[in-house]
């Protein structure tokens, strides 16, 4: 989308624009219309730009739920088409952001992306270690962590289910026949924490003790995870959602800014929403610059310490086996705080989760036969092979033939 101000594109080159479809943003873009060839080939070749001339490992596209195109391609499969087709000396990875779930964009057929960001695991995860229920995350809150397990296994939550959020609309496509590789797994990102109306890292919302046990599920499942800059070391800046206009335009964005979070019960006081930092501010933008020197100090020095472990878990032990995993891979049973969840890799080994999402401890039974423990949040009780997960515990083993 083009930003309200400073955008003069329409004035000069109409033809990109059309009031056939809307968007969030106002007019839509025009990628079905009369003249629309040219918008296309201008944003087809804005990413071969990008791609060609500067090298990029690959795009990731904003939004694209947004993005409204009635004729045959769709816009989206033209690009990808002509992207693979152009870069064929390298691989090029082409990752979506979509709130439809289309899981129709992810194959291995022509015209396919790499990946999709994962909202819905992201949704599922906050919810359990926060007890967020408001907004989006009320499509989660019912049943956490079956949520988690359908999204850790399957992809994505919503594979064509009813959504309260929105006004119990269906969303999504079935996705289970994907591989895990397909779905970008992540805690924090821009969106997630920008939205927040003080910019609240999650390390700021719950228990350390919890937000460890989201990192230890989340860095070691198949799905490629996402970080978020500043939080391998649980950065004390927040991240606080700003921006740059002119004084017209900045003091309506100053209040919708306030207007959008007086729904919350905690911001109904007109006098609570005055705590919410003004996104015109240049100490607003200054909150969220990261002070590197936080990374060799205390508790953040155990945090990067930790993220340091669990990735090198995943490059030791999960990445080479990754290679040939299929869709259907996984399976999970959730249970009253509990969640245990089972992969079969592409070397025929068996990755295996289990995990006590819950601030009570819980007596489970040794049902992993051989396998070996990758790790554990409470070694000791891993290790003796205790029928005992303490709370926020997670334990990560992979078993078969090679494990």
């Amino acid at each position: 989308h083009f930003g309200p101000e400073g955008n003069y594109l329409s004035l000069y080159a109409t033809p990109f624009f059309t009031e056939r479809h809307h968007t969030p943003w106002g007019a839509a873009i025009n990628y079905d219309g009369n003249q629309s060839r040219a918008v296309r080939d201008f944003m087809i070749h804005n990413a071969l730009y990008w791609l060609e001339e500067y090298n990029a490992d690959g795009l990731r596209l904003d939004a694209v739920h947004a993005i409204i195109d009635d004729s045959t391609p769709h816009i989206l499969t033209e690009l990808a088409q002509t992207v693979h087709t152009r870069i064929r000396d390298r691989a090029v990875h082409l990752v979506l952001e979509n709130d439809k779930n289309a899981a129709s964009l992810l194959g291995a057929r022509d015209g396919c992306y790499d990946a999709q960001w994962n909202d819905d695991l992201h949704h599922a995860l906050h919810t359990i270690i926060t007890g967020d229920d408001d907004g989006y995350y009320v499509d989660y809150a019912d049943a956490g962590l079956r949520h988690l397990g359908r999204a850790l296994t399957e992809g994505f939550v919503y594979q064509g289910e009813a959504s309260v959020h929105r006004g119990g609309k269906p969303r999504g496509e079935p996705s289970a026949a994907l591989p895990p590789t397909k779905f970008v797994g992540f805690l924090q990102n821009h969106d997630q924490v920008g939205n927040n109306a003080l910019g609240e890292r999650i390390t700021h919302e719950a228990p350390e003790a919890a937000v460890r046990a989201a990192v230890a599920v989340y860095l070691l499942a198949p799905s490629p995870p996402l970080l978020f800059m500043g939080e391998e070391w649980a950065t004390a800046s927040p991240f606080p959602f700003f921006c740059d206009f002119g004084p017209e335009l900045a003091e309506k964005v100053r209040e919708g800014r306030r207007l959008e979070f007086a729904r919350f019960a905690e911001f109904q006081d007109p006098a609570a929403r005055e705590r919410i930092p003004d996104p015109t501010a240049p100490e607003t933008f200054h909150a969220a610059v990261l002070d590197w020197s936080e990374r060799a100090q205390g508790s953040h020095a155990a945090w990067l310490a930790y993220y340091r472990t669990l990735l090198d878990i995943r490059r030791r032990e999960i990445i080479p086996r990754l290679t040939g995993i299929e869709g259907h891979a996984g399976s999970f049973a959730a249970d009253d705080g509990s969640l245990r969840a089972r992969w079969r890799l592409g070397d025929g080994t068996d990755l295996i989760l289990n995990a006590r999402l819950s601030d009570r401890p819980a007596q489970i039974s040794k049902a992993n036969g051989n396998a070996r423990v990758l790790f554990a949040t409470h070694p000791d009780d891993a290790m003796a092979e205790a029928r005992r997960m303490p709370a926020w515990s997670v334990v990560w083993s992979i078993g078969g033939q090679g494990a």
